[in-house]
């Protein structure tokens, strides 16, 4: 461990194999020295909106958490463990994809917008580990949206084949809800029979979390619960021991939901033991970032920041530092470790314990070393960074950061040295002379009483320039795993080429690298080249290209799924990353002038807002061409969207032209003047139109364009000014001739 003076810098089956002489091996212990000779069963349990002294192992006195005490007691108690942010989407991103909030997808919470969406380039932890042949569920608030299935942000396509829960951050704030996901699909939760709400979502989450265990406890498998307490409302069935306090109903309701997840805890240890396989179970249980003050509830009653300075969206250490206890006995020794532990460090130390090869392009380490019955101190962080762009202000969280909390911030933690700088407003790419820069010794001062910038304006100068390197405004990743490429449109009998990708992004060379794809029933394939080497070593590519045919009679309008598996023998193993890709049957082209609104699109791509045919915004249902306003003209057919939005409709060559008028309406003018964006045209891949940047201040712009021949007409709006806030835009009265 570290002293606090010094921070640590169908599918083929194949056999198995061993590397060729000379290859590296990654730092760390495989997974038999980690313990028990076979890989570990995982539990990921993080909580939402738990602040680091919330529970009795970190000092909490007035809320009772006796599973989680125990569970500290038995296991490894991290002192100075921390989300990846101070708000809930980007700390969750960077969990499971093992990047900070410089580098991550997703960085900030919404702007009255959407969720921030995954890509098939982020790779989670859980993918991760279904390659070394874990059985993954993730069960609770997911976070990221689209509310909707098959789609690169589900669950089920970031490596999970099972979930059960939340898509989006708004749905989980209900914890009686009509409905959650199962899979992909929305699974309605009855209400009692005498109409009072249903059931209480931990009971239902419990429920399936036990039920997984039961199901799979021969193992190897993953479970990731993502309980959404304590985060407000207040809501609980039962106040318990709390009932008679003097209390706010709001705070009582806070202290039972932070009880009632420790029981929820201690259900799973107790079916782990139950199944007896608790000895071979590495059980992690963390926060997504600090106590929060929202429905009236009162942290300071708590002190559930301990000595910290800061709430949830802080950047100071009571915002981003949080509870972390590893479990697993006879493996994990019991004891405190004041490692600096990001979440980000999730992914790497999960792969290293399972024998699975991770990204190389990721900013976390791992903590395997720690988690054996021998541990030792690995590798550590250069440096730690945190980004906070939030449109929440509460309070306390705001007086805190001297009437600070609506500006953008960002912080750097290097050894015990940590810098806190504020924007003048919410552009990053303002000089550093325009920030306001706070310097925190956190060896002498852990509560950020004291800042010292002004008598160390060399480390200043330095944390500046990490500050800066942290951030890349596009951060591209590396390939890894299994992908296809493939046209949009399939035509019943017209072949096309499909592309499937097996890509070692690890650091490690893979053996007997194989892909093969699989089309749906009655379609043809004809390979054109090898689908097999011998060695991938690491940045290399496994490519084969493939003409695809559909059947004939495949003639109804929908999506087809083409699949493809990559193997390859690693570390005694074999891994598998599966993938999938949807392709279009298209609607038939339209035979007369219409409104697009009347069309049936071949796909739709949302950020917010009803689109024609959608099944629901989330809100409200879909109408027959939302009614769009421009200055007070009310156009009656329109696409209401949000950036970045993508819809895609068949014109099979039959239209001549396109018109619309597009811009940032009336509705969305009034709620905010922040909104820009840029609308385009694109039809077979060429951009026919481009708006330039849109605002309420620029008004709409009239759309007039040539798609003569086109077949593939696509509206895309994008985002202009590096925030999705407000940035609703309307396509109105758009029309194609015939």
């Amino acid at each position: 461990m570290s002293s606090r003076r010094h921070f640590l810098t169908g599918s083929a089956a194949l056999g198995l194999a061993v590397l060729p002489p000379g290859t590296a091996r990654a730092a760390g212990r495989s997974p038999a020295a980690a313990g028990g000779g076979r890989r570990p069963n995982v539990v990921v349990i993080l909580a939402d909106d738990l602040g680091f002294g919330g529970i009795g192992a970190y000092g909490q006195r007035l809320v009772s958490t006796p599973r989680l005490d125990r569970l500290a007691a038995e296991g490894l108690r991290f002192t100075q463990a921390y989300s990846a942010a101070a708000v809930c989407a980007p700390s969750r991103c960077a969990a499971l994809t093992g990047l900070h909030a410089g580098h991550g997808r997703v960085r900030e919470n919404p702007f009255g917008g959407p969720q921030g969406s995954l890509t098939e380039d982020d790779t989670t932890f859980a993918e991760v580990l279904r390659a070394r042949g874990y059985r993954t569920a993730c069960i609770g608030k997911w976070g990221f949206g689209p509310e909707e299935a098959d789609q690169p942000s589900h669950p089920q396509a970031r490596g999970f084949t099972d979930f059960y829960g939340y898509i989006t951050h708004g749905h989980a704030h209900q914890y009686y809800p009509q409905y959650l996901w199962h899979n992909g699909a929305k699974e309605r939760i009855p209400e009692n029979a005498d109409g009072a709400r249903g059931a209480f979502v931990i009971d239902l989450l419990q429920g399936r979390a036990v039920s997984f265990l039961d199901a799979h406890a021969g193992g190897p498998f993953l479970l990731m619960l993502n309980p959404n307490v304590p985060h407000a409302p207040s809501d609980i069935p039962d106040l318990g021991e709390y009932a008679d306090r003097p209390w706010s109903d709001a705070d009582k309701g806070h202290a039972a939901q932070i009880t009632r997840l420790d029981s929820l805890v201690g259900a799973v240890v107790d079916a782990l033991r139950r199944l007896d396989v608790h000895r071979d179970t590495l059980l992690l249980f963390s926060s997504d970032n600090g106590p929060h003050e929202e429905g009236g509830v009162d942290p300071d009653l708590f002190d559930e920041n301990g000595p910290l300075r800061g709430y949830k969206r802080n950047l100071y250490e009571g915002g981003v530092r949080v509870p972390l206890i590893a479990w697993r006995p006879g493996t994990v020794r019991p004891g405190v470790s004041d490692r600096p532990t990001p979440l980000t460090d999730l992914l790497p130390t999960l792969a290293e314990v399972a024998g699975a090869p991770a990204p190389r392009d990721i900013d976390g380490l791992s903590a395997g070393s720690l988690l054996t019955a021998r541990p030792a101190a690995g590798p550590g962080h250069r440096h730690l960074y945190w980004y906070r762009n939030d449109p929440g202000a509460t309070k306390r969280a705001n007086a805190v950061d001297g009437g600070r909390i609506l500006r953008l911030a960002e912080s750097v933690r290097r050894r015990d040295w940590k810098a806190v700088r504020f924007a003048p407003g919410r552009d990053r790419d303002v000089p550093d002379a325009e920030w306001e820069v706070e310097l925190y010794d956190l060896a002498a001062d852990p509560g950020e009483t004291r800042d010292v910038a002004a008598a160390h304006p060399g480390v200043v100068a330095e944390l500046t320039g990490l500050l800066r390197s942290s951030w890349a405004d596009r951060y591209d990743r590396e390939r890894f795993g299994t992908r296809i490429e493939a046209p949009e449109l399939a035509y019943p009998g017209e072949p096309f080429t499909v592309t499937a990708t097996l890509a070692n992004g690890s650091d490690r060379v893979w053996t007997d690298a194989r892909i093969r794809l699989d089309v749906p029933a009655g379609w043809r394939l004809r390979p054109a080249a090898p689908a097999r080497t011998a060695l991938l070593r690491p940045g290399a590519v496994l490519r084969t290209v493939v003409e695809v045919v559909p059947a004939r009679g495949d003639t109804a309008a929908g999506a087809r799924l083409l699949r493809a598996e990559g193997t390859a023998r690693y570390d005694r193993g074999t891994l598998r990353y599966p993938a999938s890709r949807a392709v279009a049957v298209p609607p038939p082209a339209p035979r007369r002038d219409s409104f697009l609104s009347d069309l049936q699109w071949v796909s739709a791509r949302n950020g917010w807002g009803p689109v024609e045919l959608d099944r629901s915004n989330g809100r409200q249902p879909a109408g027959d061409g939302t009614p769009i306003s421009f200055g007070g003209v009310t156009y009656a057919k329109g696409l209401g969207v949000h950036a970045h939005s993508e819809i895609v409709y068949h014109l099979g060559a039959a239209a001549t032209r396109l018109t619309a008028v597009v811009g940032i309406d009336d509705f969305s003018a009034a709620q905010s003047a922040n909104g820009a964006t840029v609308a385009q045209v694109w039809g077979d891949g060429r951009r026919l139109y481009d708006s330039g940047t849109l605002t309420a201040a620029t008004g709409p712009r009239e759309v007039d364009v040539d798609v003569t021949g086109v077949r593939l007409l696509r509206l895309v709006v994008q985002d202009a000014n590096g925030s999705t806030s407000y940035d609703h835009t309307s396509w109105a009265a758009a029309h194609v001739r015939v």
